[in-house]
């Protein structure tokens, strides 16, 4: 197949899969066609990962006006919350980005048109030739419709039909009512299970909290959903005015609840609730614009495709997930101070990795229309490049970092014996930003190459070994933070390896 101008990768090259890392490392900047096509997916998509968090921590301000009680209170139902959901969100955004940017690619290319002549005798009378093809950005079938006698000039962008958002709305409305069922009847004994004892004063409003917020487990489950399906079509601006829109919301109506109706943390929970839902309405509202869901068969929908993967990366969840925990509960076995300094590098060291992820998004919306077209060149091309802008990006926030959290440490506290362990650690949160910066872009390349089983079987392996460093190094706060960057490194091996041996979806770099 021919490649698309600018995204060819040099024979010679495809023989040595390794230097695909170094493919026109020079045009790494230039906003050319692929890079205009990375920055208008992965900027918006990173502006949305960031609003949730900045959103929270508006929330948690509002929270902690009334009592450290209820702060901690909350701070524990909200991990509860976000460690279940955890568990159902990121197979299903993963597999549904996928599947949505391969039949979407797939349904374009079955509708471009043959090339014809245009000829003297198909001109005008004014000599113009007369446009027979109208392609909105979302796909338009006005080819076949303009074969059929339709007026073209009257009908605006037909659906698409994609079987894949259909299942994800199905699949993720199914598990958000599974979650809400199930944090709302077991709240008391899971709130237990995460140190809330039953003669804690922190238990009736962690209780109070955790299930009106389950309320709102539906809704989160949907606009994830939705959202995966609108990186398939590769449009992260539409999640993110829905998203912004709904925090925005969250952050007007919490103080209105909490303190106008004295509702207090319940109040927080109804104006979180009301946000999701928000969102979710504002994604569907544009999501039934662009989608037909019906009619569609059982068959169509693909569910033993989706769930079969989804339980791949639910093994990769589970892997990750274990190895943090596992890290943060050996430095809570070490005293309030390691573990209060442990927490602050580690919410600095995951949150830097959210502009990575705005990366890794561009790189399998985009990989994922490629493998689906057969187009190798520009599969070639859109690794490489972000891969590259992936570890440029690493090396700044290893700078940013560096210095600048020798002053940001007090933003969080004031304790020294605190403020003495993370600077302790703020060399390894530092030095370990190039790698933590290409594990998510290896993420989202594998994801987008639908390499599903080799990222779930390379997780567990690298998270036995990870397990086995973080139960070995008895060295205090430096070992754990060693064993995290060995985690990390492994991490980011094994993405390196797929690739630079040209193995499994990757095996046409050696032909």
């Amino acid at each position: 197949m021919a490649a698309a101008d600018g995204f060819c990768a040099p024979d010679k090259q495809r023989n040595i899969p390794f230097l695909i890392f170094f493919n026109k490392a020079r045009l790494v900047f230039k906003m050319d066609e692929l890079g205009l096509e990375i920055a208008q997916i992965a900027i918006p998509a990173a502006m949305a990962l960031t609003a949730d968090p900045v959103a929270s921590l508006v929330d948690t301000a509002f929270i902690g006006q009334i009592g450290p009680i209820e702060l901690a209170a909350v701070g524990v139902s909200i991990a509860l919350f976000n460690q279940v959901s955890r568990i159902a969100i990121f197979p299903l955004v993963s597999v549904t980005t996928s599947f949505v940017a391969e039949e979407d690619a797939v349904s374009k290319v079955s509708l471009e048109p043959q090339e014809t002549d245009f000829s003297e005798s198909s001109l005008t009378a004014n000599g113009e030739a007369k446009e027979l093809i109208s392609q909105s950005d979302f796909g338009d079938v006005a080819l076949k419709a303009e074969s059929d006698g339709i007026n073209v000039e009257n009908s605006g962008p037909a659906k698409r039909q994609i079987p894949s958002a259909s299942s994800a709305l199905i699949i993720g409305a199914v598990l958000g009512l599974l979650q809400a069922i199930f944090l709302i009847s077991l709240a008391k004994p899971l709130l237990k299970y995460m140190g809330v004892k039953s003669d804690s004063p922190m238990l009736a409003p962690a209780q109070r909290y955790l299930r009106l917020r389950s309320l709102g487990a539906p809704a989160v489950l949907l606009s994830l959903a939705m959202q995966g399906v609108f990186r398939g079509f590769k449009d992260t601006k539409t999640p993110l005015y829905a998203t912004l829109a709904g925090d925005i919301t969250n952050i007007i109506v919490d103080p209105i609840f909490m303190f106008i109706f004295r509702l207090g943390v319940s109040g927080a929970a109804i104006a979180h609730i009301i946000s999701q839902y928000l969102i979710s309405i504002l994604l569907a509202w544009r999501l039934i614009q662009l989608v037909d869901f019906l009619p569609l068969s059982i068959k169509d929908l693909q569910l033993g495709r989706f769930l079969k993967n989804g339980f791949l990366l639910l093994m990769r969840v589970i892997a990750v997930t274990f190895c943090v925990t596992l890290a943060a509960s050996i430095a809570a076995r070490q005293g309030s101070t390691t573990m209060a300094a442990f927490q602050v590098c580690l919410q600095v060291w995951l949150a830097t990795s959210l502009l990575a992820d705005g990366l890794a998004v561009a790189g399998q919306a985009i990989l994922a229309s490629a493998f689906a077209k057969k187009d190798y060149n520009k599969a070639t091309s859109i690794a490489a490049r972000v891969l590259q802008l992936g570890f440029i990006l690493g090396l700044l926030l290893c700078f940013m970092l560096g210095f600048g959290l020798q002053f940001a440490a007090k933003w969080f506290t004031n304790d020294v014996n605190v403020l003495h362990l993370i600077r302790i650690g703020i060399p390894f949160v530092a030095l370990t930003q190039p790698v933590n910066a290409l594990a998510f872009v290896f993420d989202g390349i594998n994801f987008g190459a639908s390499d599903f089983a080799y990222s779930a079987y390379s997780m567990v392996m690298v998270a036995v070994v990870s397990i086995a460093f973080v139960l070995s190094f008895n060295h205090g706060f430096v070992g754990i933070w060693v064993a995290l960057t060995i985690y990390m490194s492994l991490r980011a091996l094994a993405g390196f390896w797929r690739i630079g041996t040209g193995t499994g979806p990757w095996k046409f770099l050696r032909s």
